[in-house]
């Protein structure tokens, strides 16, 4: 994506590739974006920091990213299956690879962060996967990736088998359709 975008570069306009987390920009954006990915940044208060300091003054930052009630039917399965005999003690220490806020703590936490016209709401995008081969292949990619890689490989596809089929039995609709929550915390802030 980063070298398709490249490509499109126009003078005011340059695509960079770099942790989030070792952001270490001072007054050089306009704007912030983020559509679907900082679920997977553990450290808002980092982030946040980093982002307030890039920023232009009057800059704006604007995210949308998985929030509270995300994905609630995968992990309770998730949970299920890390808690199972067989798995349990491949899980301990684990770290759960999100962070999915409620939007009032994240609301709270872009205010602290010193950026102003803060605005936090939620959003509702639940999705109804087609089929079971659909919903499949969304368990193993993104949301299995980050349990997977602790079992050991001769029980990689036991554990998985498991998702999935608790995953299919927990979705299945009526209409043959399988339905998943998905919930946003949608920020809009300036500096």
């Amino acid at each position: 994506m980063i070298d398709f975008a490249r490509a499109k570069r126009i003078a005011n306009l340059r695509f960079e590739l770099m942790d989030i987390n070792d952001l270490d920009f001072t007054e050089e954006f306009d704007v912030v974006y983020s559509n679907a990915t900082l679920n997977w940044v553990l450290d808002h208060k980092r982030l946040l920091a980093n982002v307030r300091r890039a920023l232009r003054p009057g800059g704006m930052l604007r995210f949308n990213f998985a929030g509270d009630g995300n994905c609630s039917r995968f992990i309770k399965v998730i949970r299920e299956a890390m808690a199972l005999d067989p798995f349990a003690r491949y899980f301990a220490g684990f770290q759960w690879p999100w962070y999915m806020p409620p939007i009032d703590e994240y609301e709270d936490l872009v205010r602290q962060s010193g950026l102003c016209d803060v605005r936090v709401w939620g959003e509702n995008a639940d999705r109804f996967f087609p089929d079971a081969e659909t919903m499949i292949r969304w368990i193993d990619q993104p949301s299995l990736v980050p349990f997977l890689v602790c079992v050991p490989e001769p029980e990689k596809g036991v554990f998985r088998e498991f998702v999935v089929k608790r995953m299919l039995e927990e979705t299945k609709q009526d209409d043959g359709t399988y339905f998943e929550t998905f919930r946003r915390v949608n920020a809009r802030a300036r500096k």
